[in-house]
């Protein structure tokens, strides 16, 4: 694997437990697709750190976890914008 792909998924990894973003939220930080970071941290990871990827793992689990209640969250607000700007 080229050192520039193991550098950027440490980075993503890095990114995801420190700031427990989303996948979405990483790519846009490192101006890659979400796709890039889906496999980054989901397939390379864990050759290169198996450590980081139980971490990361969980994250993502956790975000499963509640990706309900963001998505009802959003519609709220989206709503609640347009009912203002009527």
């Amino acid at each position: 694997m080229k050192k520039e792909i193991i550098n950027r998924v440490n980075a993503c990894a890095d990114y995801i437990i420190e700031t427990k973003n989303t996948i979405r939220e990483a790519a846009k930080k490192f101006g890659v697709s979400k796709s890039t970071v889906h496999k980054d941290l989901q397939k390379r990871l864990i050759e290169i750190d198996p450590t980081k990827f139980k971490q990361v793992d969980e994250i993502f689990k956790s975000h499963i976890e509640t990706r309900h209640i963001r998505g009802g969250q959003s519609t709220k607000r989206k709503y609640l914008l347009d009912k203002q700007e009527t």
